[in-house]
């Protein structure tokens, strides 16, 4: 087996902003190899006095929003302007290949190939909430090598989507004209945790139903508790297709950026979603080494069967399995 490079080697390397091995180090995180997972964690242990220094944004949205449009024009305003963009593309996965299905390079060309962007598509996997498993530990790695803007987009909208809001400092859901239709297609807790609802395609003929779907979404929201006591969260509209349609979107995230951090609820979010992520990683661990205990494992067939043939209770076969941890 290949030698791998020492710690520091991907340290050093994110460090003077080398995109090469940025991607290695991505790679890295994303292995399930126990060897790469232990390099992996000393890496980024190290990497951590580095990192925070950027703006990270979630978006989400209702099938045919316009996600990637929205964020390459979005990516494109920000890179023209010296900002340093990294996009976390989370891609559907293939049920029976395991990989990704789609190309995020080629649905954002132009970004992709702009000098201040770093573009990385990531299988979604088995990941409830549209968000690769390694997604915050990719966005730290980014945050390291010196981008300032961080944008993850998810795979689709509904309730399992909304764990990308518990990531990031401003979750923005994208929407599009005939909100009494895309209301049914959206569950009431993504607009519960958004900072921010976007009407999309807002140009040409569609302007007029863009701002019917503004005012319908606006009276939605009127009936939901606001996510944070100093934020009511907004509903903007943009064009993707229009050069920088979407400034005025960012110029809310900038707002809202500014009234979390006058307040302190900016630092209190990222504390809270560091401590949430851990406890996230605990379960998936003990889960993890549940699984892997011989024991167990020899235990799990005979109880299932029991279970499936209503001899015992799940209740009683769970506390006979944990019983033995």
């Amino acid at each position: 087996m290949m030698q791998l490079p020492d710690s520091d080697y991907y340290i050093q390397g994110i460090l003077d902003k080398n995109r090469r091995i940025l991607s290695q180090t991505i790679t890295l995180i994303e292995s399930s190899l126990k060897i790469h997972k232990t390099l992996a964690k000393q890496v980024l242990d190290k990497l951590m006095p580095h990192t925070g220094n950027s703006i990270r944004i979630g978006i989400t949205g209702v099938p045919g929003a316009g996600k990637s449009t929205f964020i390459e024009n979005l990516g494109l305003i920000l890179a023209e302007q010296g900002h340093q963009v990294a996009v976390m593309a989370v891609d559907p996965s293939s049920r029976k290949m395991g990989g990704s299905i789609m190309g995020d390079k080629t649905r954002m060309e132009k970004l992709a190939f702009h000098k201040n962007t770093f573009i990385r598509p990531s299988p979604s996997g088995n990941t409830l909430g549209g968000v690769a498993a390694k997604t915050r530990e990719t966005m730290l790695a980014c945050e390291a090598a010196g981008f300032d803007v961080i944008l993850v987009e998810t795979v689709g909208v509904g309730q399992s989507e909304i764990s990308v809001a518990f990531m990031v400092d401003c979750f923005l859901a994208l929407m599009i004209s005939g909100a009494g239709d895309e209301l049914q297609g959206i569950k009431r807790g993504v607009l519960e945790v958004a900072d921010a609802i976007v009407v999309n395609k807002a140009d040409g003929k569609n302007i007029d139903l863009a701002i019917k779907a503004k005012l319908e979404l606006e009276m939605a929201m009127n009936m939901i508790m606001p996510a944070s006591p100093v934020w009511h969260t907004p509903v903007l509209t943009c064009s993707s297709v229009t050069p920088k349609g979407t400034w005025g979107v960012w110029e809310t995230i900038l707002e809202h950026q500014k009234k979390m951090k006058q307040t302190g609820d900016f630092e209190l979010r990222r504390q809270q979603q560091a401590l949430d992520w851990m406890w996230n990683l605990v379960d998936q661990g003990l889960k993890s080494r549940f699984k892997e205990n011989e024991n167990i494992s020899k235990l799990i067939p005979l109880l299932a069967e029991k279970v499936r043939s209503e001899q015992i209770s799940p209740s009683s076969a769970a506390d006979k399995m944990l019983a033995l941890l």
